[in-house]
């Protein structure tokens, strides 16, 4: 009897234990099904590929003759200065109901629709000028530091120009009847490398000129490292640029006249007072000296 118990007690003891064995198999070994399912899974039910991204606007005309591709810190003043066009009308020719908004790799028309092939040309080479991220204060209005002096009028009485001009010969765009800007000494002279244009001295409210007849294109803060500014259009070729005056006394789409009073010469956006003037042909700054007459 007591044989028997004990064999009954055993036999219990080891069915328990190999009850527990059998649980720990299951809680500690993954099974194996489910891994191959999970595996099965991956197979035959891939990820949804991404979609591709939507082309930019004006894609299609990446590297036409008369178009430009953004690239990073452009900005539409920047862009037109750089291609001899207004940025109002690069906004215009292409659609833009806001000007601060371009993208990187957008296509831009910088020529006028219908220009000929050749104009097209002349407007579409990189310059590979180094500019800054588009703001809301890169574009028009103007900061309130570029604002005219209360009673300055915008149309002040037209001062002597500084220097002769040669004669214009008649319906010749490349023969621009220049004058001196400002009458201050030359302080740098052109170097496309590292200064497009020539920078004049003078005193803190000396008279900025207009170099020739023209109607203001662009007048304000907006463009870093030109200060207070002023771009005049002469035509359809030329360009002038007018950087770091203390006021400006005009406004845009405004014609003015060769020897006008346009700004007061200033050292906003540089280190001391002086006038930074540029003239470009078909958006390509171009030594003054060529088109400047002697003094």
């Amino acid at each position: 009897m007591l044989v028997s118990r004990g064999l009954v007690a055993w036999g219990s003891i080891a069915l328990a234990g190999l009850v527990l064995a059998g649980c720990g198999t299951r809680v500690n070994r993954a099974p194996v099904e489910d891994r191959g399912t999970a595996a099965g899974s991956i197979s035959s039910s891939p990820a949804p590929a991404v979609s591709a991204a939507k082309p930019l606007p004006g894609a299609e005309n990446a590297g036409k003759a008369g178009y430009y591709t953004v690239k990073p810190g452009d900005t539409l003043i920047r862009i037109g200065l750089e291609h001899g066009q207004t940025w109002k009308d690069i906004a215009r020719w292409n659609g833009l109901d806001n000007a601060n908004l371009i993208e990187v790799g957008q296509v831009l028309r910088v020529a006028p629709p219908g220009a000929s092939a050749s104009a097209a040309s002349a407007v579409a080479a990189d310059t590979g000028v180094v500019t800054r991220p588009v703001t809301a204060s890169a574009l028009p209005p103007a900061p309130a530091a570029s604002a005219a002096k209360p009673g300055a009028s915008a149309t002040a009485p037209a001062a002597a120009a500084p220097a002769a001009t040669p004669p214009a010969a008649a319906g010749n765009e490349d023969d621009m009847p220049f004058i001196w800007p400002s009458s201050g000494p030359l302080l740098a002279g052109f170097d496309e490398a590292r200064n497009k244009g020539y920078d004049i001295g003078g005193k803190a409210g000396d008279p900025v000129l207009a170099a020739a007849d023209g109607r203001v294109v662009y007048a304000g803060a907006g463009l870093r490292g030109y200060g207070n500014l002023v771009i005049l259009k002469h035509n359809n070729t030329y360009l002038t640029a007018y950087a770091h005056n203390q006021t400006l006394l005009v406004k845009e789409d405004q014609n003015v006249k060769r020897g006008q009073k346009i700004a007061e010469m200033g050292s906003t956006d540089t280190d001391r007072v002086k006038l930074h003037f540029e003239i470009r042909r078909q958006g390509k700054p171009v030594d003054p000296v060529r088109y400047l007459p002697s003094r």
